[in-house]
């Protein structure tokens, strides 16, 4: 499944090569931080797990089959490194305030307008993902964000095919009842 360029970067990589796995780190670090920010809902916590999905990347290079695409294979490190996270996070504290995500830097847009806009609507999703589980989060941006298809998912979750349609429906139901009690709440305080 793996395609030459990534045969030949793995093989570089192995060989010792760190500008070869920096290159691999500078194709995968945005979709990683963006994954691990959707699921862990803090930006610091984020930036961490980043880190530590590398350096198991880097550290777990040498037993990778290539049985899987390569971002497959990182995005089920990135996954499973953050409900490791959380797990962890849990323990310390049982209540996780996910009310406070800092905010993404946004790609620059033709016009101020859209960029308004564009800013309003993720703003908007971001504040209802932090709302949904960690697990619901992740699934709805590994699908519809990072436009991942159900055996990638599959492979990034060890979760069947049918489990993960189930869960994919029952999230997405979750995510749409958030985002109807945030409009509701935010059309009544702008018509206070």
């Amino acid at each position: 499944m793996l395609t030459n360029k990534e045969k030949e970067l793995i093989s570089e990589i192995r060989k010792g090569n760190t500008r070869a796995f920096s290159n691999l780190v500078d194709g995968y670090k945005d979709l990683v931080f963006m994954l691990a920010i959707r699921m862990l809902g803090n930006r610091e916590e984020a930036e961490e797990v980043s880190q530590d999905v590398f350096i198991k990347v880097y550290k777990s290079l040498p037993n990778f089959k290539g049985d899987s695409k390569i971002s497959t294979w990182i995005y089920r490190i990135a996954y499973n490194t953050c409900l490791d996270r959380i797990k962890k996070i849990k323990k310390k504290r049982m209540h996780m305030d996910l009310d406070h995500i800092d905010q993404i830097a946004y790609a620059d847009l033709d016009t101020a307008f859209d960029k308004m806009v564009q800013t309003e609507r993720s703003e908007m999703i971001e504040r209802c993902l932090s709302k949904l589980s960690a697990e619901d989060a992740g699934v709805l941006t590994l699908f519809y964000l990072e436009e991942k298809n159900l055996q990638e998912i599959e492979e990034t979750t060890n979760l069947p095919v049918n489990t993960l349609k189930v869960r994919l429906f029952r999230a997405r139901k979750r995510l749409a009842s958030v985002m109807e009690k945030n409009l509701n709440k935010e059309i009544l305080q702008s018509n206070g």
